[in-house]
């Protein structure tokens, strides 16, 4: 199965105004096959948000290669950029302030087409109807405005903008996180859905285990700027390895009970350290129940524990 997306030591560091330097991602690494899905998750502060900026190249990047399907992404600039740009789409966490009040949602679609020159201009009033069409809405509605339209029916919007370069990679920034549960589930059945039809490649941003349980073929789990644990979705609910995925999973409200019990009732504690002044060893070792004194002086690396499944813990 061909990469897609392949992205290699990837750090995003941001200057602080007192001479220090914030490691929002500090060294991650991943690959996401053509026609499937990769989701990340982690806390707040984990870094996985910045990672799909970077991603996106909406995040000035430090180091690292991001490459799509042969595409140096993290290299180019200018013009090769914005040729580069209908390949590659986002979709946005908050509904309600990612689409431009004062503009109708036909204009809204349409509007990546007329920045790339996408398509004749006659034809993209047509693509605009199909597009409305394909995520679930009556063409007609493009007349309106997004405050005419519901939570649920915005993200729709949204993903029809995502769509309308017919992109290969679509990476979804908590896309559900701003909705409720009975419209979360209608919105992740569409995203499936599309992926099914149009063989479209998933990058799925959340903090929300039981999100990326249903729609995520991989799981990255991060942890300040770091992944700590990557495997199948499947094996990471059967058998996590790491103590901050089994933390995360047996703290998982949306997951079902027999599936928050594999957490083996791990709880985290106390508040992630400054990710300005990391400290020595194991990024986690102030949180995690099991830490021995190799694990506050040397760094785990991400290593292969079983064949698919790679965890970044001394102790594994």
């Amino acid at each position: 199965m061909s990469q897609l997306l392949s992205v290699r030591d990837l750090r995003v560091h941001f200057p602080t105004g007192r001479g220090g330097t914030i490691h929002a991602v500090d060294g991650v690494s991943f690959d996401i096959p053509r026609g499937q899905t990769l989701g990340i998750v982690g806390e707040s502060g984990s870094g996985k948000t910045t990672t799909a900026l970077a991603v996106m190249r909406l995040a000035p990047i430090t180091s690292g290669k991001i490459d799509l399907d042969g595409i140096p992404i993290s290299r180019i600039e200018g013009q090769e950029l914005r040729r580069a740009r209908p390949r590659f789409q986002m979709v946005f966490q908050d509904p309600f302030s990612s689409l431009n009040p004062r503009d109708r949602v036909g204009r809204i679609i349409r509007q990546p087409m007329d920045l790339l020159g996408l398509l004749q201009p006659p034809q993209r009033d047509a693509r605009v109807e199909e597009l409305l069409a394909q995520v679930g809405l009556r063409p007609e509605l493009k007349s309106l405005y997004p405050h005419q339209f519901s939570g649920g029916q915005r993200q729709r919007i949204g993903l029809a903008r995502a769509l309308a370069t017919k992109p290969d990679l679509i990476v979804f920034d908590e896309p559900v996180s701003a909705l409720d549960v009975a419209v979360q589930a209608q919105v992740l059945n569409l995203i499936r859905r599309l992926q099914r039809e149009t063989g479209l490649t998933y990058l799925f941003i959340s903090h929300d285990l039981g999100v990326v349980r249903h729609v995520c073929d991989e799981i990255a789990v991060m942890y300040l700027g770091r992944i700590v644990e990557k495997a199948s979705a499947a094996r990471i609910f059967a058998s996590p390895r790491h103590p901050y995925t089994q933390a995360l999973i047996a703290a998982a409200p949306s997951l079902a009970p027999e599936h928050r019990r594999r957490g083996g009732g791990a709880r985290l504690q106390g508040d992630p350290p400054s990710p300005v002044n990391l400290p020595p060893g194991c990024p986690f070792a102030s949180r995690c129940p099991i830490a021995v004194n190799d694990c506050r002086s040397r760094v785990p690396t991400l290593r292969e524990l079983a064949p698919g499944q790679a965890v970044a813990c001394h102790l594994a």
